[in-house]
C-alpha cells in the first residue's frame, strides 16, 4: 500500500499541487509456484508476497478514487530475495493559480513550516536506506510504512483547495527521510529553517527527537505558508478534518536547525547538508559473457504446435487477468484503451490511452518496458531495448514521436566491489552500459527523462543464501495524443484484411523468453537501429493519423509468434500466415523467426482496398503483407514445410491457464 499512497504524493507535492490522475503498477517477482524447498528461511513464499503486494496497491489506489492505467507482472527467480515493487501516478496542474504559475513554487524567509496530515509514529524509521541496502536477518521491521488512504484523499482534497485560494507557497510531500528531508530540501531553497519537534503530532508518545525527524509515517505533506495566510488555512483544514501543525519557520541564515521543546537538537550548515558528502570513485571493468547456445538442429526437431502453446502459458507472456481485473480502471470514466482489449476484453493491450477531462478530446498514453533477462548478455543493449519497446508501445496505440517523456527506474543488485560482492567490479560496468545507452536511446528519439530512480543493493543473504536481482531497469513513457479518436487496439477486426509485418526480424534470441523456456540464455541479444527505427515511426504514425491500420500491435516477449496469437485472440479471429515472407535478415530457421524478440516490429491489420495507399506510406522501411485474417477462428502459421495449426480457443485456455484464479 505504501508504494501507491507514497508515490501518490510525489505529484501532490510538484509545483503548487497536481491532482491526481492515473496510477500504475508493475512487479519483478519470484514464481508463484517456486517450491518451499527452494525458498531460503527467513523469507516468505512469492505467492504469498504476491498476493499481499496486488492486495496493497490495489487497496491503496481504490479506495483513493484514482483510476489504474497500465500494470504489469514479471517473473523470475532471482527477484526471490528482494522482489521490486513499482507504482507510478499521473498528475495534472492548472497552467497558472491566480499570478502564480502552476510548475513554480518559492519559500521566503518567515514563511511558517506547516505539516499537514498523518501523524508521526515509528513506522518508516530508516525506510529509505533499508530500500537501499541488501536483506539480511537484522533488517528492521518497522522501516515498512503503514498507509491510509483515506487519510490522505482528505488531505488531497484539502490541498487542492488550499492551492486554489493561494493560501501557501511551497508544498512538498514527506517521504524517504520524512521531515528531515522535505523541510532540509525547502530550507535550502530558501537558505535555513528553523523546527520544533516537539510541536509535531505523534501516533503515540515515547519517540526520541530523532525518530520523530526521520520517520516516512505516512499521508504527511510540508507547507510553506505565509503568516498572514495562516489562520485561514488552518480554519480550512478544521472544516475538512485534516490535522495541521506549524513546526517552525523558515529562516536565510543558512542553518538546519532542529529544536525539541525549545532546546536544540541539531544544528548543520545548509551547504554542508546537500554539498558536503564526498563522491565516490570505482572501479568499473566490463567482459562480454559467452553463453551457451541451443543446437539448431534440435530446435528444427521441435513440435512448433506445443512450443507456441506452451509459450503463451509462459508466465511472463500469460495473463494475468485475475488480479489486474481487482484493480480500479473505470472510476472517474476516462478510459479510452484500456488494460485488456479484444472482443472479449481478455488481451493485454500494449499500452493505454486515457481522456485528461470528461468528454476532452485530448488523452495521455502510458506504456512500459522491462528486459531484465537481456541484461545477462548486455544491459547496453537491455536499455537500449527497453527504451525502443516503451516508444513503439506508444505508437502501437495511435501515438506519435515528438510527444513522449520517459522515466527511467533502476534497480541494481550491489555494484561496489568487496569481499561479499567480488564482481563488484563487472556488475558497476553493466550499470555505466546500461547509462550510456539511456543517454544514447534517449538523445536518437528525443525522448527527455523527466524523472528517475535508483537503488543500488537489491540483495538478500537471509537463509545463508545470497539471491541478487539482475539488472533491472523498467523505462515508463507518457506521450501526448492530441485526438483520442485516433486510438488504435492491437485485436483484429474485420476478416478479409490483410496482415502486415513492419520492420525487419533478425537473428536476436538472445535473452529471449523462447531460449529461457529452453534453459538458455544465449547471446545475440537484440539491438536497435535508431535510425531505422525512427523512419519506421514516422509512417506508423502517418498510418494511425489516416486511420488506414484496422488493427496495431509490436511484438515483445514471446516475439511474432505471440504477437500473431495476441492478435487473433484479441478478435477471437484466425490469421493466415506465410512465415516466409516475414521481412527478414538472412534466412532465418521457423523457431527463430517466431521467438526472436528483435525490436522495431509491427504487426498490422488493414483493409485490402487500401493496399496502394499503405505501400506509398511504407515505401522506403521493410515491410510485408505476410497474409489475412480469416472467419474461421484458427491461428495457421506456414513456413515451406512447417505448419502451426491451432484453433484460437486452444491458443484463448493456453494464455489463461497458468494464472487462472491466481
Amino acid at each position: 500500500m505504501t508504494g501507491i499512497v507514497g508515490v501518490n504524493r510525489d505529484p501532490m507535492g510538484t509545483g503548487q499541487g497536481a491532482e491526481l490522475l492515473i496510477n500504475v503498477w508493475g512487479y519483478c517477482l519470484g514464481s508463484s509456484f517456486t517450491e518451499e524447498k527452494d525458498v531460503p528461511e527467513g523469507l516468505l513464499h512469492p505467492r504469498r508476497l504476491r498476493d499481499g503486494v496486488h492486495q496493497g496497491v490495489i487497496d491503496g489506489g481504490n479506495q483513493s478514487g484514482i483510476p489504474y492505467g497500465c500494470g504489469w507482472e514479471y517473473f523470475d527467480e532471482r527477484y526471490l530475495g528482494k522482489p521490486l515493487v513499482y507504482c507510478g501516478t499521473v498528475g495534472t496542474l492548472p497552467k497558472k493559480i491566480g499570478e502564480v504559475k502552476g510548475f513554480e513554487k518559492s519559500i521566503k524567509p518567515g514563511d511558517l513550516i506547516v505539516m499537514g496530515g498523518g501523524r508521526i509514529g515509528k513506522d518508516g524509521i530508516h525506510g529509505a536506506t533499508f530500500s537501499s541496502e541488501e536483506l539480511h536477518q537484522d533488517s528492521p521491521v518497522q522501516a515498512v510504512q503503514i498507509g491510509d488512504p483515506i487519510t490522505q484523499k482528505k488531505l488531497g482534497d484539502f490541498t487542492y483547495e488550499a492551492r486554489n485560494r493561494g493560501l501557501y507557497r511551497f508544498i512538498t510531500d514527506n517521504g524517504a527521510g520524512g521531515l528531515s528531508s522535505s523541510i532540509g530540501e525547502m530550507a535550502e531553497i530558501c537558505g535555513g529553517c528553523r523546527m520544533d519537534l516537539g510541536q509535531a503530532p505523534l501516533k503515540y508518545a515515547g519517540l526520541a527527537p530523532w525518530e520523530i525527524l526521520v520517520s516516512e509515517a505516512q499521508e504527511r505533506m510540508s507547507y510553506a505558508v505565509p503568516p498572514e495566510h495562516i489562520e485561514e488555512f488552518k480554519r480550512l483544514a478544521a472544516e475538512r478534518d485534516v490535522e495541521v501543525t506549524v513546526l517552525g519557520e523558515f529562516t536565510a541564515d543558512g542553518k538546519f536547525h532542529i529544536l525539541f521543546n525549545g532546546e536544540t537538537v541539531a544544528l548543520l550548515d545548509i551547504e554542508f547538508m546537500h554539498g558536503g558528502l564526498p563522491r565516490l570513485h570505482l572501479n568499473a571493468r566490463w567482459q562480454t559473457p559467452q553463453w551457451p547456445e541451443p543446437d539448431p538442429a534440435a530446435l528444427a526437431k521441435r513440435n512448433m504446435t506445443a512450443d507456441l502453446t506452451a509459450m503463451l502459458g509462459r508466465l511472463n507472456i500469460a495473463s494475468d487477468e485475475f488480479k489486474a481485473r481487482q484493480y480500479d480502471h473505470e472510476v472517474k470514466g476516462l478510459s479510452v484503451v484500456k488494460p485488456f482489449v479484444g472482443k472479449c476484453r481478455d488481451v493485454v493491450s500494449d499500452a493505454t490511452v486515457t481522456m485528461i477531462e470528461p468528454l476532452s478530446t485530448e488523452g495521455v498514453i502510458l506504456s512500459a518496458a522491462i528486459l531484465p533477462r537481456y541484461s545477462d548478455i548486455d544491459t547496453y543493449h537491455m536499455m537500449a531495448s527497453s527504451i525502443d519497446l516503451a516508444v513503439r508501445r506508444v505508437l502501437a496505440v495511435g501515438g506519435r514521436l515528438g510527444h513522449i517523456a520517459g522515466l527511467d527506474n533502476f534497480c541494481w543488485p550491489d555494484p561496489v566491489q568487496s569481499e561479499k560482492t567480488p564482481d563488484g567490479e563487472y556488475k558497476l560496468a553493466q550499470l555505466v552500459r546500461a547509462n550510456l545507452a539511456l543517454y544514447d536511446y534517449t538523445k536518437a528519439f528525443k525522448v527527455p527523462c523527466i524523472s528517475g530512480k535508483d537503488s543500488m543493493k537489491n540483495d538478500s543473504t537471509r537463509g545463508g543464501r545470497k539471491i541478487s536481482i539482475p539488472p533491472s531497469v523498467l523505462f515508463s513513457v507518457i506521450a501526448r495524443m492530441d485526438d483520442i479518436r485516433l486510438a488504435v487496439t492491437l485485436d483484429a477486426k474485420l476478416a478479409g484484411d490483410d496482415v502486415y509485418v513492419l520492420g525487419a526480424t533478425g537473428d536476436e534470441t538472445g535473452g529471449s523468453e523462447y531460449y529461457a523456456m529452453l534453459g538458455f540464455t544465449g547471446n545475440k541479444v537484440p539491438k536497435v537501429d535508431a535510425d531505422a527505427a525512427l523512419k519506421l515511426y514516422g509512417k506508423v504514425a502517418e498510418l494511425t493519423g489516416r486511420k488506414l491500420a484496422h488493427s496495431l500491435h509490436t511484438p515483445g516477449f514471446g516475439g511474432l509468434g505471440a504477437g500473431f496469437a495476441k492478435v487473433a485472440m484479441g478478435g477471437r479471429l484466425g490469421l493466415a500466415v506465410d512465415l516466409s515472407a516475414v521481412p527478414q535478415a538472412g534466412g532465418l530457421d521457423t523457431p527463430v523467426l517466431l521467438y526472436s524478440e528483435s525490436n522495431s516490429r509491427f504487426i498490422m491489420t488493414a483493409s485490402p482496398d487500401k493496399r496502394d495507399e499503405i505501400a506509398k506510406i511504407l515505401s522506403g522501411v521493410p515491410f510485408a503483407r505476410v497474409g489475412v485474417v480469416t472467419a474461421e477462428p484458427v491461428l495457421a502459421l506456414r513456413d515451406g514445410a512447417a505448419e502451426i495449426r491451432l484453433p484460437v480457443a486452444d491458443l484463448v485456455k493456453a494464455y489463461q491457464a497458468t494464472l487462472k484464479n491466481i
